[in-house]
């Protein structure tokens, strides 16, 4: 994972319109926080923040107004629901070699058996992995997976230092008949239990 360098410069107004006069200037309001520090209030360069912000748990390497460097993970990412600007984003202060829980984009891979419907119930999977080493995905294979067959989150394979921090029995995806193909057989099996249920002519 790509460790972005951004500055950050202090934010001594609050409220929303003083978010607004930031966000005009081109920067975005933010708050650090972690580690058992008081929260330190910011704003980030807005273009190279939302650039960043587009791939999952990008990891900032900011430098504070106080010139202190300082590794930061996204916590909460508010968006403006029309036009999908960030408006706001909350970090968590990390250090390096800490492992920290966070959701990684989980991305099928293979191809199932001829005919079958692949249906992906799970699109993340929650993981421990060291903060500067965080996955920007996982790749689960689905290769050969029969019809009615599953893959459940215990038999993803993760990347070497990584661990799962989710419940191993989640269902990932399952395999199942296309549907015109399973209209026709329950047609058949309903045919075949009608002429099964007519009554025989006895011998005279």
């Amino acid at each position: 994972m790509a460790e972005i360098e951004l500055t950050a410069e202090a934010r001594d107004e609050f409220g929303k319109g003083a978010a607004r006069r930031v966000r005009r200037a081109g920067r975005i309001p933010a708050v650090l926080y972690g580690h058992g520090t008081d929260p330190v209030h910011i704003t980030l360069p807005g273009h190279e923040t939302t650039l960043a912000l587009r791939q999952a748990n990008t990891l900032f390497d900011l430098t504070l107004p106080s010139g202190k460097k300082q590794l930061a993970l996204p916590k909460q990412v508010q968006r403006d629901p029309v036009r999908d600007a960030v408006e706001h984003v909350d970090l968590i202060i990390v250090k390096r070699g800490e492992k920290v829980t966070v959701e990684v984009p989980l991305v099928l891979s293979g191809k199932v058996e001829a005919d079958g419907l692949l249906v992906q119930d799970r699109t993340f999977i929650s993981v421990q992995a060291e903060a500067t080493s965080i996955p920007t995905e996982i790749e689960a294979s689905v290769e050969g997976l029969e019809i009615g067959g599953q893959l459940l989150l215990s038999e993803v394979k993760l990347p070497a230092g990584v661990e799962l921090a989710d419940d191993p029995e989640v269902l990932v995806a399952t395999v199942s008949k296309p549907r015109a193909v399973a209209a026709e057989t329950d047609a058949e099996d309903a045919e075949g239990a009608a002429e099964a249920a007519e009554p025989t002519e006895s011998a005279e």
